[in-house]
């Protein structure tokens, strides 16, 4: 299965600067863990994104006519079933229940358990950035910022997992400009990031226990959202619905979005309850409320969510606050699998008050030292259509409130529907429910989307979505509106070829001006944008592919219109025990609204789709080698070319030249054969 084309497709279709490794990462746990063909529920079946409706309901209902199935191959006997389907989800599937091991006792089967590894990584940019060079001084004697480590990014993973069995794992990171240091007192021990998780399943009526760092969805992700959403992609209808997929441990590297404590969740029948405690130092500006500087009138005026500590002033951020999170869910499955409902609760307190400097935009947004938000969710199959819908209110009186449906109208024709409607004084510190913005705040919307097959090689994809933003928001001092739509036609003739045609387009309300705090009213203007991609991809035998690629991009803003190009070439190549991918690339686009998105193959595990902006060449060589039958080693060597520029980037991540350099290396050892 090419995990990364499936991945690329599921992926959301935005132009923000997204953390798409930390939700490949939640992703990839999910597909990791094989689903249990013969005891997977439709909430099971649904999250994995794999099959339409009609799909799961007449596999649900192939189950109850004929008992369990003795062979993955008997998914041909199920109506709505094909060859194509079939070999697509293959390795998603098994038989059995995932525990079969579980005569012997726990430590031995961790112990022998065959799936586990070790990975190492190391990336890093070769050309100097300014934060990288020798310290001056201005004019007024002051020193300027400068980098406190050097430019690796160093990357640990240990992992132990059995499905439906256990997960264990540590997770180590130091990102470039970070010092490799042990340091108690700002909480570096070597690297500058640790998590660790230990989670037991199936153990008697205890269906979930999970230790150190873990992550919750339950409902449609507007109390617990597991720090990812999928939202609007290429994959038109499956994605809009979220699923209560319970307790899961942490593993990416990301320095937010996760409870580090205890979650539980035990099961009695149809019914499960869940809770969740979690003590957790969080990233944050200290600032004083008076004018002494005593800790108690100490007040968080920001929290960094970036992870990085880079400089002293990024450091001074480090595990200032605590967070204290307590909460639980309570959720019924019936019997038949076609009803689920539950409910949610977080409460949320810092050790200081959380209060922002004050703007225009920002006076609805949470500010005081603790929150709570609760919610009820439903999801309901009837016959074809999957019924889902949460509403929540948080402690400031402001609600969110989802609703919506999954339907096959026939095999040719699947549809899916959302309501959105979010106060601009809703506040949920871990929601991710489906929206146009990154917080699920201050919106309001309707999204349509639809896949048509009209025969077995054609399939068309399309969604419009219109929202509307009735508070202001940053440099955006109006109440605003926008639209967008996304059309795909995907031509398959053969397994081994594929061809599509894809065109969004997105028009948003943006500030005339981004000069100072405005007078209202203000000026805002229709930002129209237009992206295109042309895809042809040829496995032209079990050892060659090619793909080639053009994309395009139009913005009209303010009667000002600009435009950017892009084509590129890739090929992969197997024989023996490598396996190279490479690239090359052009691009052309008039300034940075018109920048383009382009994915790229990476080392194991790791997922990028960069942006380019301006003229230049990019390319890259991915090398896979098999050193033995426990040790796989990658390298990545790319590089990014510019012919309009002198320098790259700005401040202290700057190259003073037109060319950037990164590699990227990484060893995954199986412990066991």
């Amino acid at each position: 299965m090419d995990l990364e084309s499936l991945m690329e497709r599921l992926f959301p279709v935005q132009d923000e600067d997204l953390d798409y490794e930390s939700v490949y990462e939640v992703l990839l746990q999910l597909y990791l863990n094989p689903i249990d063909i013969n005891r997977a529920s439709a909430e099971t079946l649904a999250a994995s994104y794999l099959l339409a409706p009609r799909q799961i309901t007449n596999l649900i209902a192939y189950r109850v006519k004929y008992g369990s199935l003795i062979s993955l191959y008997e998914l041909q006997a199920v109506p709505g079933f094909d060859l194509k389907t079939i070999d697509q989800i293959l390795p998603f599937l098994t038989l059995g229940s995932g525990t079969s091991n579980q005569t012997q006792p726990f430590w031995k089967r961790v112990v022998n358990e065959k799936q586990a590894y070790i990975i190492l990584r190391n990336r890093r940019t070769w050309e100097t950035r300014k934060g990288f060079t020798p310290a001056d001084t201005s004019s007024t004697g002051r020193i300027s910022n400068r980098y406190l480590g050097d430019p690796n990014e160093l990357y640990m993973r240990f992992r132990i997992q059995h499905a439906r069995d256990f997960s264990l794992g540590i997770t180590l990171d130091k990102d470039p400009g970070e010092q490799f240091i042990w340091d108690r007192k700002t909480a570096r021990y070597g690297f500058n990031f640790f998590s660790f998780h230990f989670t037991k399943y199936y153990l008697g009526k205890w269906k979930t226990i999970a230790l150190g760092d873990f992550q919750a969805q339950f409902g449609q992700g507007l109390v617990f959202g597991a720090g990812y959403s999928l939202g609007k992609g290429a994959e038109t209808v499956p994605t809009v619905r979220r699923s209560s997929v319970g307790i899961l441990p942490y593993t990416a590297a990301m320095e937010f979005g996760f409870f580090r404590g205890a979650g539980l969740t035990y099961q009695s029948g149809n019914w499960q309850s869940s809770l969740i405690t979690s003590y957790a130092p969080r990233d944050g500006r200290a600032a004083s409320s008076l004018d002494t500087l005593s800790s108690e009138d100490l007040i968080i005026s920001s929290f960094n969510q970036s992870g990085l500590h880079r400089t002293q002033s990024e450091l001074s951020t480090k595990n200032q606050f605590k967070e204290l999170s307590l909460g639980g869910n309570i959720q019924y499955s019936a019997s038949s699998g076609k009803l689920q409902t539950g409910a949610n609760y977080l409460f949320t307190r810092f050790d200081h008050p959380w209060v922002k400097r004050p703007t225009l935009y920002n006076q609805y947004d949470f500010s005081g030292q603790s929150n709570s938000v609760g919610s009820f969710y439903m999801n309901y199959n009837w016959k074809n259509f999957f019924l889902f819908g949460e509403s929540a209110l948080s402690q400031s009186g402001g609600s969110g409130n989802v609703i919506g449906f999954v339907s096959s109208l026939s095999k040719q024709l699947d549809l899916s529907f959302l309501w959105r409607k979010y106060d601009k004084d809703f506040h949920s510190f871990y929601a991710n429910s489906f929206a146009e913005s990154t917080r699920s705040a201050n919106e309001q919307g309707v999204y349509l989307g639809i896949q048509i097959k009209p025969v077995s090689k054609w399939k068309i994809n399309a969604y419009y979505d219109f929202f509307r933003f009735p508070w202001l928001k940053y440099r955006l001092y109006a109440p605003s509106k926008g639209y967008e739509w996304l059309g795909r036609i995907s031509y398959q003739p053969t397994r081994n070829l594929i061809a599509f045609f894809q065109i969004r387009e997105e028009q948003k309300d943006r500030n005339l001006s981004d000069s100072g705090e405005p007078a209202l009213p203000y000026q805002i203007r229709p930002l129209n944008k237009i992206n295109g991609l042309l895809s042809l991809e040829n496995h032209v035998s079990k050892s060659f592919f090619f793909r080639s690629r053009i994309l395009f991009s139009r913005v009209n803003f303010n009667d000002q219109e600009s435009s950017g190009f892009m084509v590129l070439q890739d090929a992969q190549y197997s024989f023996n025990k490598f396996r190279l991918t490479g690239r090359v690339a052009l691009f052309d686009t008039d300034d940075y609204d018109t920048r383009l998105y382009a994915f790229e193959n990476n080392v194991l595990w790791t997922f990028s789709i960069p942006a380019f902006a301006g003229q230049g060449m990019r390319y890259y060589l991915l090398t896979q080698y098999q050193i033995n039958p426990q040790i796989t080693a990658y390298f990545r060597f790319s590089r990014t070319s510019y012919t309009d520029r002198e320098t790259i980037s700005s401040g202290l991540q700057e190259i003073d030249g037109s060319r950037q350099t990164e590699t990227a290396l990484l060893v995954r050892c199986m412990l066991h054969r």
